[in-house]
C-alpha cells in the first residue's frame, strides 16, 4: 500500500472502488493542524473531475497501468479505431475515454493507458500540441496584431478554436490540446 507522500500528476489510483486519474495535488502543510494533500481527479470511467483532500500518511491503492502507443486511423460512430504499430493489432476506443475527441487527426499518434492486470484500456491522451491548417476564419485586418483580440477559426480535424486577430484561413498553427488554445503560428 502506497501513501499520500507517493501521489503525483498522471498517477492512477482505486478511490470508492473506482479507478481515479490524478490531475493536480498540492501538499498543505497549515500553521496549525496536521498536513493534508488537496488533489483533483478523473474518474477513468466516467471521466467527471472531482476534488478530494486526503489526510498526510492516507493509505491509497495504486494501480498498475501501462503506457502503449497506438495510431489513431478513423472514426466509426462514436467509436474511435485506433492501432498497435508494432502489432497492428487494432482497438475500438468509446468517445467517453477521450479527453477532446475533436482534436483527433488521421495518423496521429496517441498513448493509450491500459490497466496492467486486467489488460482494459483506460483512457486516451492525446500529444500535448497538435499542429493544423486553419480551415476557416474570418479574414484579419491588416494592423490588427497589437490587441489580444481573439476570434473563432475552425481547423482541419473539424475543432473551432480562438485565435489571433491575424491568422488567415491556409494558415498553420500549433495548438494546446490540452485546453484547446491556440500557441503560434508555425511557419512553413
Amino acid at each position: 500500500m502506497a501513501t499520500t507522500a507517493d501521489i503525483r500528476n498522471g498517477l492512477c489510483i482505486k478511490f470508492n472502488d473506482k479507478i481515479s486519474q490524478i490531475i493536480e495535488f498540492q501538499h498543505v502543510k497549515p500553521g496549525k493542524g496536521p498536513a493534508f494533500v488537496r488533489t483533483k481527479m478523473r474518474i477513468i470511467e466516467t471521466g467527471k473531475v472531482i476534488d478530494n483532500t486526503f489526510s498526510a500518511g492516507h493509505k491509497i491503492e495504486i494501480v498498475r497501468v501501462e503506457n502503449r502507443e497506438y495510431q489513431y486511423l478513423y472514426q466509426e460512430d462514436q467509436d474511435f479505431i485506433f492501432m498497435n504499430n508494432e502489432t497492428f493489432e487494432q482497438v475500438t476506443i468509446p468517445a467517453k475515454m477521450i479527453e477532446k475527441p475533436a482534436f483527433l487527426m488521421e495518423g496521429m499518434v496517441c498513448n493509450i493507458l491500459y490497466d496492467a492486470n486486467d489488460e482494459v484500456p483506460l483512457v486516451v491522451e492525446l500529444p500535448m500540441y497538435l499542429i493544423s491548417e486553419v480551415t476557416y476564419t474570418e479574414p484579419g485586418v491588416k494592423g490588427d496584431t497589437a490587441t489580444n483580440s481573439m476570434k473563432a477559426a475552425t481547423i482541419a480535424t473539424g475543432a473551432e478554436v480562438k485565435v489571433p486577430l491575424f491568422i488567415d484561413m491556409g494558415e498553420v498553427i500549433k495548438i494546446d490540446t490540452r485546453t484547446g488554445v491556440y500557441v503560434e503560428r508555425v511557419k512553413n
